[in-house]
């Protein structure tokens, strides 16, 4: 016969398990991207803990009352059973969340969302996507299920069958005890509420992802508002002598080029130069090429506002997806629209998909062209859209059609998961060394066919080409391109029919945000507007990009990571690749002086989008 016991030691056995659970999906978690995090400490799994019984805590308390209520009917058998089961159902659900991420960070570099995990703007795409996961994917489902059997088997290891019952006063004290300590934990002890951004006090840079779970990310950001908040650094003087986004441009004479803006999906920079891109690499040494290229974000939605804007990413909500995307910005289309420009946003996947439509409209572009608008031959991947192939030509007909000069985007998406290409070509791009090189082999052809079909166009001698990749891919095996610098690594080129001026190979720092405020200035357009990127001609020499709660801010060969009130590291990043090398004792006045401008930086990016001042007044 079961020895009896009451629901507050049924409960609390049952606490201490799933919490056990969760540092298994941790350790899990850690080995199934161990890559990721080549330096971690016991630090990691102290914080980790915090965070787990932070968001059990929060998910726990009902449970705890149900429990723990002064009442007979605690002994009823399906009083007992319906408890058993909500548990398990409502504890199981928040596990799983925590396997969403055992892949998708490789792509983003941190926690899920609550707007990724709900697949904000994709949801045309989501039913193909999810079934190419577990196929893809196949030892997650696995993952999944092994730990749902041991949740399983583990739960009724806790026997329940005959309960007893406490006194009103002991059942009463023990329910104001354990509420009061669930809610402590899910508050966390501080002075305030413990947050994503605390993840960064524990362990090394870089391992704010493994500190994290998924659970705690979701529920901290079930609000459409992102959370940005004023800062002040500095005196709004002091800090617009340090950095300022006004610029202003003026000249004699206009070089009214054609702009076409190329974004290629997952183009990092760990996947060119290697073999799978032949044209791109052919096309580099004809062009104007930044050696040391950035993304502004780890998201295809943040490279848009970043290319066409110069708006960085800067939020752990993608600028596209919070409350600020509809702020007045006065990015390429209305700046080239002022300047007599058609403009034009293409883009192979569903019509809304990851809200690009919107923001077209937003940003001002006059016509927008998505899977609903292509016109040629059958040529669905079956999950996103258009082939990169077929979108590409319709894409350079369409172009002819447009009175010049005109500025135009393409966002191209064949080289994203599941990376699917046309049957035809299957086995003639060579599979290379990861899962997403054959459709970057694919995407690559794709472009030299739209660029052998616009050399015969009569705009092709008169444009100016833009080529970007949105972020890296993340699958790289080089260590280098896993950490803070090498995650945000992408080639960034211009290319000009007929001037030799813009043939060359620059090193210094160049980033999305870049592109505006040099492509105004290679046209010679006089506006004043607000921008946190530079000019290709200028002699400003850094990039900043966000990641984790992490602000990173590379300045020549230096590079510093900051989390809002202190900075972390400073490493020499073009000697130190892996950075192991960290100089913040060693060099001080180089740490004050990133410091400095990263400060200015964020407040001014915080106040300007706060406040709705991203155009000049």
């Amino acid at each position: 016969m079961n020895k009896s016991k009451t629901l507050r030691t049924v409960f609390i056995q049952r606490f201490i398990f799933v919490l056990a659970i969760y540092q298994i999906v941790r350790i899990g978690f850690y080995f199934y991207n161990q890559s990721f995090f080549p330096e971690i400490n016991a630090q990691v799994f102290v914080g980790g803990l915090l965070f787990d019984l932070s968001v059990l805590g929060y998910i726990n308390i009902l449970f705890a009352i149900f429990h723990l209520l002064p009442s007979k009917f605690q002994q009823n058998k399906t009083y007992q059973n319906f408890l058993f089961y909500s548990f398990f159902i409502v504890n199981g659900i928040f596990i799983c969340l925590n396997f969403v991420d055992f892949e998708y960070f490789r792509f983003v570099g941190r926690r899920s969302s609550f707007s990724m995990i709900t697949a904000e703007g994709m949801s045309n795409e989501i039913g193909g996507l999810i079934v190419s996961y577990f196929v893809d994917y196949w030892m997650i489902p696995v993952f999944v299920a092994l730990t749902f059997t041991l949740f399983w088997l583990g739960l009724k290891q806790i026997k329940y069958r005959n309960v007893k019952t406490s006194s009103n006063f002991i059942s009463t004290a023990s329910l104001l005890f354990m509420v009061i300590l669930l809610f402590t934990a899910g508050r966390g002890i501080d002075r305030k509420p413990l947050s994503i951004v605390d993840a960064s006090k524990f362990g090394p840079i870089g391992t704010s992802a493994l500190v994290l779970n998924t659970p705690f990310t979701v529920l901290k950001t079930l609000s459409k508002k992102e959370s940005l908040k004023e800062v002040n650094y500095f005196s709004e003087e002091e800090a617009n002598t340090i950095f300022n986004p006004i610029q202003s441009f003026s000249y004699e004479n206009s070089n009214k080029k054609n702009v076409v803006l190329l974004i290629l999906e997952s183009f990092g920079r760990e996947n060119i130069q290697r073999g799978q891109t032949p044209f791109l690499d052919s096309l580099i040494q004809k062009s104007y090429f930044f050696e040391n290229g950035f993304a502004n974000g780890k998201l295809s939605i943040d490279a848009v506002p970043s290319t066409i804007s110069s708006v960085p990413s800067l939020m752990n909500k993608s600028f596209i997806s919070s409350s600020y995307a509809v702020n007045n910005v006065y990015g390429l289309p209305k700046i080239l629209k002022d300047n007599g420009y058609n403009t034009s946003f293409f883009h192979g996947a569903f019509n809304g998909s990851q809200n690009f439509d919107q923001y077209a409209s937003v940003a001002g572009f006059d016509h927008y062209y998505g899977k609903n608008e292509y016109k040629g031959s059958e040529s669905f991947d079956g999950k996103w859209g258009v082939f990169d192939e077929d979108f590409l030509q319709f894409f350079a007909k369409e172009l002819t059609t447009f009175k010049q000069p005109f500025f135009t985007t393409l966002f191209t998406i064949s080289s994203h998961a599941p990376f699917t290409i046309p049957k035809k070509y299957k086995g003639k791009f060579p599979k290379g060394t990861t899962e997403i090189h054959e459709s970057i082999a694919y995407t690559d052809s794709a472009l030299k066919k739209f660029f052998e079909s616009a050399e015969k166009m009569p705009w092709f001698n008169n444009t100016i080409f833009v080529i970007t990749a949105d972020h890296t891919s993340s699958t790289g095996e080089e260590s280098e391109y896993k950490n803070n610098v090498g995650k945000f690594r992408i080639p960034i080129l211009f290319y000009v029919p007929n001037d030799a001026s813009m043939v060359k190979i620059d090193e210094n720092n160049f980033q999305q945000i870049d592109i505006l405020p040099s492509l105004v200035d290679y046209l010679q357009l006089n506006t004043k507007l607000i921008s946190y990127g530079k000019s290709y001609k200028s002699e400003q020499d850094f990039v900043v990009n966000y990641l984790d709660n992490i602000y990173n801010l590379e300045m020549g060969d230096y590079y510093l990571a900051f989390d809002g009130t202190k900075s972390l590291g400073l490493y020499n990043w073009k000697k130190d690749t892996l950075l192991k090398d960290n100089l913040i004792k060693k060099e001080p006045e180089t740490k004050e002086k990133m410091e400095r401008f990263i400060k200015a930086y964020i407040q001014s990016f915080n106040h300007r989008v706060l406040k709705n001042q991203l155009t000049i007044q």
